[in-house]
């Protein structure tokens, strides 16, 4: 595999994913192709040494695990996590709003998102819906249909500067009033949401009975797909980079593995909010997990004291019109490989010994490798890694590609980053360091 063949399969993944729902489901449909078994957490289990198999939680957090060979107390297990979320716009329960002859959609803001790069941009919808099958053959039976708009269906449109002078001089956008989206001209009388939803999914032949009271997580997103950008095609530019990439990295990391060290995927939701939920890293996913595969205490406490985590999520790439905001000796630059992210108050997971093993992997692979440490005078932002280091005791660092843009609608990194990255994970899963 080349750099262009890797980021043709990156563009496909991104342009599928417009929501964790779907980022999710998208990996699901690659460990399903190549053969990965899917487990439910409600069935009993039966693993094989040398088995492939994969398992989600609430359609957006997916685990993926190849047993491996070796028994797991003596190898540990080479672990890589993601996050399957990003920033952005949810639509409210009761979304319906109408104003001087506009609707709009109320929406609530998830995570920490750069409203302004929300204005004046065409958007979609797309997410989840959710309501109980009264006729499914065992009784009522909770489900689920993804859904996915495609076409521009929203915009929020930025106020003219002849009446608001003082907008290029920095503009205080009002989460509650300023958001809303325009979605049609008020030309019905009862405009009700879920009445377009429900014919969208039928649009999308996943029909759902009119007595079925539905509920949705819907998310809007910008339905423009990745491209590559520069003079020299030197970045990718793209919705969702954070944290969607550090996910195909490692999925296809796993994908080619075929060795026989026990190696295991882990992309949570809800990473930026916070990691507290059923499906985010500080729920009890990973760990129930290992313990269905450890099955004993001794062997899981063994197992993951041998075990080492890469979480695996983006970093900030230098700025050039920005270079003051960056610790002087720690600027990642675009295209000049992952970066090792460091932080003393434990933001971020890695320490000496996991640095000093992720240098090591990176070496092995031939890819360059970087290192970012935020100013001391600046707050740090944070990852899963600490979170999973935390409630498992597992050995973790945090790295990823640099990038411009972070929870930006459409974020820019290097066009050679995230094939490095994808060579270094799969380093990491065929080698044990004691």
């Amino acid at each position: 595999m080349n750099n262009d063949t890797f980021n043709g399969g990156l563009f496909d993944f991104l342009k599928h994913s417009p929501t964790a729902f779907h980022g999710a489901r998208y990996l699901e449909g690659l460990f399903s192709d190549a053969g990965f078994i899917k487990l439910s957490e409600a069935d009993l289990w039966k693993t094989m040494p040398g088995g492939r198999y994969y398992v989600v939680r609430n359609n957006a957090t997916i685990i993926a695990f190849v047993c491996g060979d070796k028994e797991f107390t003596r190898s540990g297990f080479r672990m890589i996590g993601a996050h399957t979320d990003s920033p952005g716009l949810k639509v409210k329960p009761q979304p319906e709003i109408t104003a001087k002859s506009f609707v709009q959609l109320g929406v609530e803001v998830y995570g920490s998102p750069i409203l302004s790069t929300w204005f004046d941009r065409e958007l979609s919808l797309a997410g989840r819906v959710s309501f109980v099958d009264e006729n499914h053959t065992q009784g009522p039976m909770l489900s689920s249909v993804l859904v996915d708009f495609k076409d521009p269906v929203a915009i929020i449109p930025n106020l003219a500067i002849h009446l608001d002078r003082e907008v290029n001089n920095g503009k205080n956008i009002n989460k509650q009033n300023d958001l809303p989206p325009l979605v049609m001209l008020d030309g019905q009388p009862s405009f009700r949401f879920i009445d377009h939803l429900k014919k969208q999914m039928e649009l999308m032949g996943q029909p759902v009975l009119d007595e079925y009271p539905i509920d949705f997580d819907l998310m809007l997103y910008d339905p423009t797909g990745p491209v590559y950008t520069g003079l020299n095609r030197e970045f990718i530019t793209g919705g969702r980079l954070d944290n969607l990439v550090s996910c195909y990295c490692g999925a296809l990391a796993l994908l080619d593995y075929q060795g026989d060290i026990p190696a295991l995927l882990v992309c949570n939701d809800h990473e930026e909010v916070g990691s507290v939920s059923a499906s985010g890293a500080a729920g009890n996913f990973l760990t129930s997990v290992l313990k269905r595969l450890c099955q004993d205490p001794e062997t899981y406490a063994r197992s993951l004291s041998g075990s080492l985590m890469i979480s695996a999520d983006n970093a900030h790439g230098v700025h050039p019109s920005f270079g003051d905001r960056y610790e002087p000796n720690h600027s990642p630059v675009l295209n000049q490989g992952p970066v090792i992210k460091y932080n003393a108050n434990q933001r971020y997971a890695t320490d000496s010994r996991t640095g000093a093993a992720f240098r090591y992997l990176c070496t092995k692979a031939q890819v360059p490798f970087q290192a970012f440490v935020v100013r001391s005078d600046m707050p740090c932002g944070s990852t899963i890694g600490p979170v999973t280091a935390g409630g498992t005791g597992i050995k973790t660092l945090d790295a990823g590609i640099p990038m411009l843009a972070m929870h930006s609608i459409r974020e820019t990194a290097g066009a050679s980053d995230a094939f490095m990255l994808y060579k270094v994970l799969s380093q990491h899963i065929r080698t044990v360091i004691l």
